[in-house]
């Protein structure tokens, strides 16, 4: 069966949005729905932007299986709307749905860079790799408008400090001038996420990123520049995107990826049952199938917490994917892991205050 067969979405489904609904956080005491007046028909509620004032911008954490120790996020939530994303339960913590209001109600931090200056000016800072962005994706649509990314990697290639970086937006493509100046200091690497090469599927689960076709163009200008580029297939689901792999592989290898990786579908706490809405109102006849092959690569569960299995699975299920996809990436020349970064060139910035004393 083909896995692009998706029926037609219901009346439930709004346009431009993965999400359908909005259930309250898990620490709220009250349930806010979608008003009508903006849904009905399925008309997409607007997208409402707020400051986001924190006072660190690098994040640090102790995961054995996520391959670095600190990110740089600058937007809490993310308007791509991707339906399966593991990072809307984060939006509980600002009492907001991880729902709806993890894709229209955007956390902007506005001042990122000038924060980012002053944590790699402090000698505490030691030169390591960054991820930009290791939650939410720092190239959604209105990073068009807004620019907080860019100047924060022009803060990052200022002290060359090494980073990395993943997205599902060929308007990466935008930063290629200082994407360039950091590959000569091998102190950069990108990501291209990629879940399908079907547009009609990407446009209902993913339906702000870029399609299919340009984030494969994003692959090629960037390996053309000289970047190193990679492809992250993530999220493989079963029974809808997993008979993909090969195929994924063979179109990214031919863009023009040098490196490549998987991860299996997560669906931590509250994406549990947006998922299976989703499910319900576009695939209703393949939503047992792909829950019940996510429950034997879960131990019977719909997620598994340990580390070394949430992202992989367990089980001849899982150990199938892995196979499937080691071998396509021999067979079309990609390797499972990209060049390592150096923090060699890294030079501390001096402040204007300190310029003075000279």
């Amino acid at each position: 069966m083909d896995p692009m067969d998706a029926q037609k979405p219901n009346t439930e489904a709004i346009r431009g949005r993965g999400a359908a609904a909005n259930p309250a956080s898990r620490f709220a005491q009250i349930e806010v729905q979608p008003d009508p007046e903006y849904t009905e028909g399925g008309i997409s509620p607007k997208t409402c932007f707020y400051s986001d004032d924190a006072s660190n911008v690098i994040a640090v954490n102790d995961s054995p299986d996520v391959p670095f120790d600190a990110s740089l996020n600058p937007y809490r939530g993310c308007e791509h709307g991707c339906v399966y994303c593991y990072a809307r339960p984060f939006h509980e913590y600002l009492d907001m749905s991880p729902g709806l209001d993890f894709e229209t109600k955007i956390m902007v931090k506005k001042d990122a860079a000038q924060k980012l200056r002053r944590q790699l000016q402090r000698p505490s800072w030691k030169p390591r790799t960054l991820s930009v962005s290791g939650v939410t994706d720092p190239y959604q649509p209105v990073e068009r408008r807004l620019g907080v990314t860019r100047r924060c990697l022009e803060v990052l290639a200022e002290f060359r400090n090494p980073f990395t970086i993943v997205t599902k937006n060929y308007m990466v493509t935008r930063d290629i001038d200082i994407l360039e100046e950091m590959a000569r200091h091998q102190a950069v690497r990108v990501m291209i996420s990629l879940t399908s090469l079907n547009p009609d599927l990407t446009r209902i689960m993913e339906p702000r990123t870029s399609r299919p076709e340009r984030r494969l163009k994003a692959i090629h200008e960037l390996s053309r520049a000289g970047i190193p580029v990679g492809v992250l297939f993530a999220p493989v689901i079963p029974a809808l995107t997993d008979e993909e792999l090969p195929a994924m592989v063979a179109a990214a290898a031919k863009a023009g990826a040098m490196f490549g990786n998987y991860v299996l579908l997560r669906l931590p706490g509250a994406v549990v049952p947006l998922f299976e809405q989703w499910l319900e109102q576009h695939y209703p006849v393949r939503k047992q199938k792909i829950l019940s092959r996510l429950t034997s690569l879960r131990g019977g569960k719909l997620y598994d917490t340990r580390f070394g299995y949430r992202m992989k699975g367990e089980g001849a299920y899982a150990d199938q994917i892995r196979q499937t996809f080691r071998i396509s990436c021999r067979r079309y020349g990609l390797a499972e892991e990209g060049p390592p970064l150096n923090a060699a060139a890294f030079r501390r910035i001096p402040t204007q205050g300190e310029l003075d004393l000279f």
